[in-house]
């Protein structure tokens, strides 16, 4: 990439699909006062890690703390230039009008997930907790026949619109925008999780100190009231 008065043409960023809104809000707003271009890829976070661990040319990358620290071992990102960015709730949906089930405590989630014809959960942090939740409560084989699991880069929220599954889990931020559902609440405190979304500079960035102001930014207060818009916390 070419440099032109301290800036290069474009920053590049890949990320999961958790943070897609924050990042597209915070990118423009970062193109316009710092006046760089701005271009970030959201897919899902498995198909995202493969593709910074492949090597592909990104300049920063933004996935759930683990998958990072995964690259950075693998030699992918620079681990000194991690940057939390967020921290997101997992919440749940079911069809726009749809009866709500009660979800005011763990009983009240183990009751409604065994009487769901359906369930929808993700590959990303979320579904990892819900299984681990199942095996938890001893209902894993009992519901494993209606358990459907988003392919990468779905939003499990589509599932849920198009009658696919029942009841539907996964990060608020990925269910709050998609329509044709509601969402109902998030899991209950003694239930919940809460996945740290960090970004870092990748090792195969041609302009690593122009990604580093970029992250800079997402992670000031400035950018705290776009995620809480998008239904996370500053990190």
């Amino acid at each position: 990439m070419s440099v032109e008065s301290g800036k290069v043409d474009v920053i590049t960023g890949i990320s999961s699909m958790a943070m897609r809104h924050v990042l597209a809000e915070l990118g423009d707003v970062y193109e316009r006062h710092a006046r760089q271009r701005v271009v970030i890829v959201s897919v899902g976070g498995v198909e995202a890690a493969r593709r910074v661990q492949d090597g592909e040319a990104f300049d920063f990358v933004v996935l759930a703390a683990d998958a990072i620290e995964r690259l950075a071992d693998g030699g992918r990102v620079d681990p000194s230039s991690r940057t939390d960015l967020a921290r997101s709730g997992v919440a749940i949906a079911v069809a726009a009008g749809a009866p709500r089930p009660h979800i005011g405590s763990e009983s009240a989630i183990r009751d409604a997930v065994l009487k769901a014809r359906s369930i929808g959960y993700s590959t990303g942090p979320s579904g990892a907790h819900l299984v681990r939740l199942f095996e938890r409560w001893g209902i894993a084989d009992a519901i494993a026949p209606r358990l459907v699991q988003a392919s990468p880069g779905l939003p499990v929220g589509t599932l849920v619109a198009r009658g696919d599954v029942e009841l539907g889990f996964q990060q608020l931020s990925e269910l709050m925008h998609l329509p044709g559902i509601d969402v109902i609440g998030r899991l209950p405190p003694e239930i919940q999780v809460a996945t740290v979304f960090s970004a870092a500079v990748c090792t195969a960035s041609n302009c690593p100190a122009a990604a580093k102001a970029l992250l800079s930014f997402l992670a000031s207060p400035e950018a705290d009231a776009a995620k809480r818009r998008h239904g996370m916390e500053p990190a």
